[in-house]
């Protein structure tokens, strides 16, 4: 007999029609978050310039929304489950149209880094649940596949049109605007939210309320991913980073000690016995470290060292933003429901390991017909590792572990990130000064410090590969559908 609670088992939730209003509010949410984590980039000089921002506090508008985002995500996702994936989710969009308000009205640096971090506090509610939400809606194997490709498609191109956007709105209008117009968006997503997605009870703050637990994993990951973004300034041997790594390890040691004795866990061990779980959150760790080499390496390698302005480069990458969005939405369903996530992941990944070998051997004088356009295209590779992974990863929870699953995937999603930024930025910028010192003009040891960082996200995209291939299996036909939902639980 399953003691899944009712409230927590998934169905078929409304119409279609119904359902494909949740997915529009939810991949809405969801592009809101990416965006917001890419278009403050491209105005951050007019930042800097209007509020009298230092060089190094600068970075804080940056830093103060990643910490927040990352360090609470895995809590959010397991409070969703609680209280309820919807409460969760309003909630969290409530927060960040409120700080999206305080950031655009800013008139000073303090200000506009707390209101950055109450985004990411915002962001971390809402997203952490999204997946948990969206597995429940969408039961069908093909419906379900589509709906993950619609929603992978999102975040795929996210960054892009942040990107883009950001220059529009700075240049057009001013800075603030690329905060103020997450207002009407975050209001209509809220009232659509009301109407379209499922209501639910949750399993109630008694089944985990573990505020030990809650304050060890938040501190332990806030702490640990400033100390990431941090290596760059600091260095990866020094006593700034050797010291707060240390700490972070430590309080996030003790919150697995924490959930393995505690009465009522924050986080329930279990959700690691699935392969699945375990293994897809790992490939998605090493997959996007890689994928930073793509995402912010070569826009680095086209202005310092091809000579492009910031439209040209954004022009340059929109083929890949075109073909990662093509697939995800119109190819990685069906080849999903034919030949099984597990292949098509596999498939996805030699992919991008092809376009990262590529990219290993692009001159300094490079041709964008024959030496960048056929790593856009490769890297439509992403539209069918980014789907596959979801379902997989997702296919090994129980329904009352949904939120937590989404929570746990969006948070190695985050660290993936930040160890990309932290490893390949810091060597290929150690490459580049040993060149240098070795005698190279600029141009040629930036290269040769962007082909290290590429050889390295190489070899990250065959370890996620090798992972893939070893640890994940293609779920039986309705369990990934089902979410698992209705197995007997197993004992902590």
């Amino acid at each position: 007999m399953s003691h899944t609670p009712p409230s927590l088992r998934p169905t078929r939730t409304g119409t279609p029609r119904s359902r494909r209003l949740a997915l529009t509010v939810l991949s809405a949410a969801m592009l809101m978050t990416i965006l917001d984590g890419s278009i403050v980039t491209v105005a951050m000089p007019a930042i800097q310039r209007d509020l009298g921002f230092s060089p190094a506090g600068l970075s804080w508008t940056v830093n103060a929304y990643l910490i927040a985002f990352g360090g609470l995500l895995l809590l959010a996702g397991r409070l969703g489950d609680l209280v309820g994936r919807k409460t969760m989710f309003l909630a969290g969009n409530a927060v960040f149209t409120a700080a999206s308000l305080l950031a655009g009205a800013a008139t000073g640096p303090g200000m506009l880094i707390a209101a950055r971090f109450l985004q990411g506090v915002g962001s971390a509610m809402a997203s952490a649940v999204v997946l948990g939400i969206l597995v429940t809606l969408f039961t069908g194997a093909e419906e379900r596949a589509k709906a993950i490709g619609v929603f992978s498609f999102t975040g795929a191109a996210g960054a892009s049109i942040g990107q883009v956007l950001g220059g529009v709105l700075t240049d057009a209008l001013s800075w603030n605007w690329i905060f103020f117009i997450n207002l009407p968006i975050g209001l209509a997503t809220i009232v659509l939210a009301i109407r379209a997605l499922p209501d639910e009870r949750g399993a109630g703050l008694a089944a985990g309320a573990d505020i030990i637990g809650a304050v060890l994993v938040t501190d332990g990951l806030m702490l640990g991913i400033y100390t990431v973004v941090k290596i760059e300034q600091y260095g990866w041997l020094a006593a700034h980073t050797l010291g707060l790594g240390a700490v972070s390890l430590a309080l996030l040691t003790a919150f697995v000690a924490r959930q393995a004795t505690a009465e009522t866990p924050l986080m329930p061990l279990r959700i690691f016995r699935s392969r699945n779980v375990s293994g897809a959150n790992l490939v998605q760790m090493l997959t996007l470290s890689a994928m930073f080499a793509f995402q912010i390496i070569v826009a680095l390698y086209m202005q310092k060292v091809l000579g492009y302005g910031a439209l040209a480069t954004g022009l340059a990458m929109l083929p890949a933003a075109v073909a990662i969005g093509g697939v995800s939405l119109s190819v990685s369903a069906r080849l999903n429901t034919r030949f099984g996530e597990r292949a098509v992941l596999l498939t996805g990944l030699a992919l991008l390991l092809g376009a990262m070998g590529w990219l290993t051997r692009v001159p300094v004088n490079a041709d964008y017909v024959t030496d960048l356009l056929p790593v856009m295209l490769l890297i439509a590779g992403g539209g069918l590792v980014l789907p596959a992974l979801t379902t997989l990863g997702m296919s090994g929870a129980r329904a009352d572990d949904a939120g937590l699953a989404s929570g746990l995937f969006n948070t190695t999603q985050q660290i993936g990130m930040a160890i990309g930024v932290a490893v390949l930025s810091t060597l290929a910028a150690s490459r580049t000064e040993e060149l240098l010192s070795a005698g190279s003009d600029e141009a040629a040891a930036l290269t040769g410090g962007y082909h290290l960082a590429f050889g390295i996200a190489a070899a990250l995209l065959v370890a996620a590969f090798i992972v893939a291939l070893i640890v994940l299996r293609q779920p039986r036909p309705g369990t990934a559908g089902r979410n698992a939902a209705l197995a007997e639980p197993a004992g902590r």
